[in-house]
């Protein structure tokens, strides 16, 4: 484990290899679970304040679950926000594209410039998990059985988790801290 500034960072980040494979799990990890995907206190505002722009690229059944039960729910185990789900299954958040993958329905109205909000941080990290320790961040990884695909072609052309991450890493946390990790990778690693 190393820490770069408040923000301690697990070392299977570096050590597991990781590439979503859509064509085989279908984006499954938007689908299956027990719970949403977390929030942050300001994304849950967000939601609200945007909906009017993502909403058209939801599904009807995710639309009624997120006017029937709000932006997010809140998770009394975890104790904070998460992503309101449809019947207690997918993320009201999604779509499904041509070939019955699911999708972020607001990362696509992102895309086609509809909203400035591109998709929760969690949802972009996955599969780092961020938790508070004291005042401190751990970034850590989390293996779920569903993303075995993902590691194995993350295996196959040898991608870290943290590089096949780059772009929600230094969205969350800034590109200084992208370099530090990097850096210490190649150290690390000898690359």
């Amino acid at each position: 484990m190393i820490q770069v500034d408040n923000i301690l960072v697990s070392d299977e980040i570096f050590s597991k290899k990781f590439v979503c494979n859509l064509s085989k799990c279908k984006g499954e990890c938007c689908t299956a679970g027990d719970a949403g995907a977390p929030l942050k206190k300001e994304e849950v505002e967000i939601l609200k304040r945007e909906y009017q722009n993502y909403k058209s690229y939801l599904t009807e059944k995710g639309r009624n679950a997120i006017e029937a039960l709000g932006y997010s729910t809140y998770d009394h185990e975890d104790k904070d926000e998460k992503t309101t789900l449809i019947d207690g299954g997918a993320c009201a958040y999604i779509n499904y594209d041509e070939k019955g993958v699911s999708v972020g329905g607001i990362e696509r109205a992102f895309l086609d410039k509809k909203t400035s909000f591109r998709k929760p941080i969690s949802c972009h990290l996955y599969p780092i998990r961020e938790s508070g320790v004291g005042e401190l961040t751990a970034v850590n990884y989390e293996e779920w059985d569903i993303c075995s695909d993902a590691c194995a072609l993350g295996e196959e052309l040898k991608v870290p988790v943290y590089k096949f991450l780059e772009t929600p890493l230094v969205r969350a946390y800034g590109i200084e801290f992208f370099e530090a990790i990097d850096n210490y990778y190649k150290e690390e690693y000898r690359l």
